[in-house]
């Protein structure tokens, strides 16, 4: 198994860099297998909502649908699969983004009973409490 960087996804997925593209899909389609998948950590997958929405102006629920396929795509190795999932279904049901989403899920599944924040989106989260300000 070998990691993936947030930059070979992007490359691979937006394939707007023609060298780097194809360097990343040659990689992708020829190292990348169910029996040795590239492993998409939750870091990866955070920078990639965040390249995606900033840079390339992609949707939140374009974006989600991205998360979902490297889900499903037995080449790659999603870090904590179930936790992503979770993650996954609360940023569609809710306001707050995916990073947010994935970090609640995350503290929660490592005996967390809730994430204190100041993101007013993200409270709304189920696990995600707003921390007032005095």
């Amino acid at each position: 198994m070998t990691g993936l960087d947030t930059n070979v996804l992007v490359r691979y997925l937006a394939q707007d860099d023609p060298v780097q593209a194809r360097t990343a899909s040659r990689f992708i389609e020829e190292q990348c297998s169910a029996e040795s998948p590239g492993f998409i950590n939750h870091i990866v997958l955070c920078e990639l909502i965040w390249v995606l929405k900033r840079c390339y102006a992609v949707k939140q629920e374009q974006a989600l649908q991205v998360i979902e396929q490297l889900l499903r795509t037995v080449q790659f190795k999603v870090q904590d699969p179930e936790v992503v999932w979770a993650a996954l279904r609360q940023a569609r049901n809710g306001k707050a983004d995916f990073p947010d989403c994935l970090i609640g899920r995350i503290n929660i599944s490592h005996g967390c009973r809730e994430t204190v924040t100041f993101d007013q989106a993200a409270a709304e989260i189920g696990g995600i409490c707003l921390l007032e300000t005095t």
